[in-house]
């Protein structure tokens, strides 16, 4: 099925609202967010690739702030193992719905557990695979680390966690000129300048991004022994981490 293309930003506003995953933003997800985060679908394959390496038997794969599950289907494919299931977080209401539709639009594979909650209210057991797609910059900073420990301690030993963000850079040079090429980026997927600028408005004190070094800093002191970068384009990353 082809993805409604994201228009949401293209004329003027008086005035440019908090980001929302609302049923706008539902509506258009998947083209918005392919169109704004260089090297996404990469990081989806290679989701599967880190699930089959880390899946075991009998366990759970969670993914928290799935959004319209992609992260939720690239585990299914490298998870199927016996008695292995897939737990789908969020807590937007048109998401979890769309989702929905889509997990019953597959036939068999590994099961799905669809929960509409905030993650931080949701308990993380028997994990062999965690992922935070892009999710854990909207959770207040203050309560990021209580989080990852959280998931630390829900994941079997040698279990790990896939977290994918928008970083900040201390060097401010650096910042300018990975800022200018992401936003190249997106005028040559079809955004305009004013679509470029009203969603940066749009998730301003919304979305809150840290330095790689401070993702890494903190997934220590969550518990993690073994913190690896294994992806970067521009200010996205995935780090990988686990037991």
């Amino acid at each position: 099925m082809t993805a409604a293309k994201d228009l949401i930003y293209s004329h003027p506003r008086e005035a440019v609202d908090p980001f929302r995953f609302d049923e706008a933003v539902t509506e258009v997800f998947q083209d918005m967010i392919e169109r704004s985060v260089p090297g996404y679908g990469t990081t989806l394959e290679m989701i599967s690739l880190v699930a089959r390496k880390f899946a075991r038997p009998f366990t759970r794969g969670y993914d928290l702030g799935s959004s319209l599950g992609a992260s939720t289907f690239a585990m299914r494919q490298g998870m199927n193992l016996n008695g292995c299931s897939v737990v789908a977080v969020d807590n937007s209401e048109p998401m979890m719905a769309r989702l929905a539709e889509l997990v019953a639009a597959t036939e068999g594979g590994v099961p799905v557990q669809m929960i509409c909650d905030d993650i931080r209210n949701v308990a993380i057991d028997n994990a062999s695979l965690v992922t935070l797609n892009f999710t854990l910059q909207f959770i207040p900073p203050q309560e990021r680390l209580s989080l990852l420990t959280h998931i630390h301690d829900g994941l079997v030993d040698g279990g790990a966690l896939v977290l994918s963000e928008k970083i900040v850079f201390p060097n401010s040079h650096e910042q300018d000129l990975q800022t200018e090429l992401h936003h190249a980026f997106k005028g040559a997927n079809g955004y305009s300048a004013l679509e470029i600028a009203q969603k940066r408005t749009s998730l301003e004190n919304v979305l809150v991004p840290d330095t790689l070094e401070q993702h890494q800093q903190r997934l220590r002191e969550a518990g993690f022994k073994h913190v690896y970068l294994w992806f970067q384009c521009f200010s996205f990353v995935s780090i990988v981490a686990h037991k």
